[in-house]
């Protein structure tokens, strides 16, 4: 669904240039689960950009679905770290947003966003403004406007982040209830390593800057899956154990 082939970039200015990315090769099939996780500045959002069709790399080659992304797509909807609703629009009007920006047709898409809003639990609160609703309540609004007009990809660059620790796990395991029941492909930012195990099919390790790819780890773990008390608990910390050793350097003095 989604391949980068010697993708860098390299950004300049009046410092002089910043290599964010470096000769990044990877592939996302159709339908998984990919999070990107690394270092601050590592390039993680920079990717996510460049796949979405907002910056061009500058060199190497990215494709979606087998066509080279040139410009911004409408199969390939992007979710951001904040909600940005239009505080004047209510919650159904807010999922509806991109459906008038891309002219679709408005009576099946409003049948499709109460079928979303209902998806992430926010039935009965159609009518309801964005001051009106909690952090949480305000991020599945976003979710469902991402995926109004049923995108193969959904971008997501680390949207539970400005949330509580109880509130990011909650939508985690929300977010992956959604995914199995929704056809879409979705690359997913985070900090968080727990936020990866738990959602991710396949965890991409980036070096610190320039960004490269490290280690692409695997999450063999059936869902739904919780930090929690369950069958899978040792799994999840075994790889929740890898990823850790990979970001986070040894002790001065300690071991490799």
């Amino acid at each position: 669904m989604i391949e980068l082939r010697h993708v860098s970039q390299v950004f300049s200015g009046r410092q002089g240039e910043v290599h964010a990315l470096d000769d990044i090769n990877l592939e996302v099939d159709g339908n998984e689960f990919v999070t990107l996780v690394g270092r601050s500045g590592c390039g993680k959002s920079t990717m996510l950009r460049m796949i979405a069709g907002l910056l061009k790399p500058t060199s190497g080659t990215i494709t979606v679905a087998g066509e080279p992304v040139t410009k911004p797509r409408q199969d390939v909807s992007f979710m951001f770290q904040r909600a940005a609703l239009l505080p004047w629009r209510t919650v159904l009007d807010n999922v509806m947003l991109p459906v008038e920006i891309l002219r679709l047709d408005k009576a099946v898409h409003r049948e499709r966003a109460h079928e979303l809003i209902e998806l992430v639990g926010l039935a009965g609160f159609e009518k309801r403004l964005p001051r009106e609703l909690s952090g949480g309540m305000q991020q599945r609004v976003s979710l469902c406007r991402s995926l109004i007009q049923n995108p193969k990809v959904l971008l997501m660059d680390e949207p539970f982040s400005a949330l509580d620790a109880l509130t990011r796990e909650e939508l985690s395991v929300e977010l992956q209830r959604i995914k199995m029941e929704q056809e879409t492909t979705i690359v997913f930012v985070t900090h968080s390593i727990e936020e990866a195990v738990l959602l991710a099919d396949r965890v991409v390790v980036l070096s610190p800057r320039p960004g490269r790819l490290r280690k692409i780890v695997e999450v063999d773990i059936p869902r739904p899956r919780t930090l929690g008390h369950n069958a899978h608990a040792d799994r999840v910390t075994e790889v929740s154990a890898e990823l850790h050793e990979l970001l986070v350097p040894a002790p001065a003095g300690g071991a490799a």
